[in-house]
């Protein structure tokens, strides 16, 4: 019988942590001096980077793990997925500076509720409203006494179930009566997030936009971050940025013909290089 633990280690290569939770694909880890706290899935859980590895620590004894390298992709060979990448110049530099980024594989209805709150806000202000949301709608969590309380993220049902006005109380305005009525054809099975990863990558995003709320950034961000579609390229105003001046410095491209350069441009692993792209471009150039 395996035994219950509330560690575990993980050899890594080419995994930086710190990119990979802070890159703006996951809104629940905070980085603090003892290494990284969030939840995952209804375990709150601290990760750490260290030596080549990477160690977590659960507040409540684990039989098994395979949740959380599924969840950070610890077993993907990130040499492989780079070596898809074509050979450029702007794409090289943001792989040089951000080499170790990983993309993670999420829970489906909270990365699509989480993308649905993203809408025209920062990071930041992101990660606001969904702790303001855990808080309220979620459940009590167990954690190490004397720690700070844990929630886990609501579900769809008992997100249909609240008000906007409560909802509207978490800071996320007019993004409420969207994630309400989203959240509501989710929970009333209108819409199966689970049989989506069947789908193929187009007959999967045209599944997810017509959900409130939800436009072909947010499910394509969806299809990358949830369900792992690795062509999936998701476009917002950094991504568009990161093309025009990394790309066409001399020549002003209309927004339609940049996305159509990164339909073709980037290659299979598309929504890799995409994720490069945008932490490059929010961490290093401005």
């Amino acid at each position: 019988m395996t035994e219950a633990t509330h560690t575990a280690v993980f050899p890594v290569r080419d995994y930086d942590l710190a990119a990979t939770l802070g890159s703006g694909q996951a809104f629940r880890w905070e980085g603090r001096e003892d290494g990284w706290h969030g939840v995952v899935g209804s375990r709150p859980v601290r990760l750490l980077a260290e030596g080549g590895c990477l160690k977590a620590f659960s507040h409540t004894p684990q039989i098994e793990w395979g949740w959380l390298t599924e969840y950070l992709q610890t077993g993907l060979n990130l040499g492989a997925v780079l070596a898809t990448f074509p050979a450029d110049g702007p794409l090289g530099r943001a792989v040089a500076a951000c080499r170790g980024l990983r993309l993670l594989r999420q829970e489906p209805w909270e990365c699509l509720a989480s993308f649905i709150l993203s809408s025209t806000k920062q990071i930041v202000q992101i990660r606001q409203i969904v702790a303001l949301l855990c808080e309220r709608f979620g459940d009590s969590l167990a954690v190490d006494r004397g720690s700070s309380p844990v929630y886990s993220f609501p579900s769809a049902a008992r997100l249909a179930g609240v008000s906007e006005a409560d909802l509207r109380a978490c800071k996320m305005g007019f993004r409420a009566p969207y994630l309400r009525e989203t959240a509501a054809a989710v929970a009333s099975g209108q819409v199966d997030l689970q049989a989506l990863s069947g789908r193929s990558l187009e007959g999967a995003r045209a599944e997810l936009v017509r959900l409130p709320g939800v436009g072909p950034k947010i499910a394509d961000c969806v299809l990358l971050f949830a369900y792992g579609f690795p062509a999936a390229f998701p476009v917002d105003v950094w991504i568009l940025k990161a093309l025009q001046e990394l790309y066409f410095p001399k020549r002003r491209m209309s927004a339609a013909r940049l996305r159509r350069f990164s339909e073709t441009h980037f290659g299979p692993n598309a929504g890799y290089a995409q994720q490069y792209l945008f932490h490059y471009m929010r961490t290093q150039i401005r």
